[in-house]
């Protein structure tokens, strides 16, 4: 079945003659999966060792450990630095983001455009991380 673009579920929700019809119908479209067992998959489709994710990403193996194993809940800076150790790119990035919960980046504030194009030219976190220090915004960690 092909998904249903958001737009369109939106309009069927503003739309619905009743709030269980929607989503008895709509009960496919919905994100399941947490942000821990996302960025589980990540890792082994990416087939990267965690210890090599937690390090790219600045952070402890113990955190990162906690995050996956769900007893912790990463901040969106964290989940933008997980992006990096992951090399998911921009488009990555922005899902990761977007089924977390958390703002996604927007070329439109100065710190996110240099977090996206670190992103988009593959550049490590600790070389964005410095680009922020440099343009005098909050880095990363």
């Amino acid at each position: 079945m092909k998904e249903k673009r958001t737009d369109d579920l939106k309009q069927e929700l503003m739309s619905a003659p009743s709030l269980e019809k929607y989503l008895s119908e709509n009960r496919d479209s919905f994100k399941v999966e947490s942000t821990a067992a996302m960025l589980s998959r990540l890792i082994d489709e990416r087939k990267i060792a965690k210890s090599t994710v937690a390090r790219e990403s600045g952070m402890s193996e113990i955190y990162l450990y906690q995050i996956l194993s769900g007893r912790r809940s990463p901040s969106r800076n964290r989940l933008i630095c997980l992006c990096f150790g992951l090399s998911v790119g921009v488009d990555g990035a922005q899902e990761l983001l977007r089924l977390s919960g958390a703002a996604q980046l927007y070329p439109r504030i100065r710190r996110d455009a240099i977090i996206i194009y670190g992103l988009s030219h593959g550049m490590s976190l600790f070389d964005v991380n410095d680009r922020l220090f440099e343009q005098n915004e909050e880095t990363l960690f």
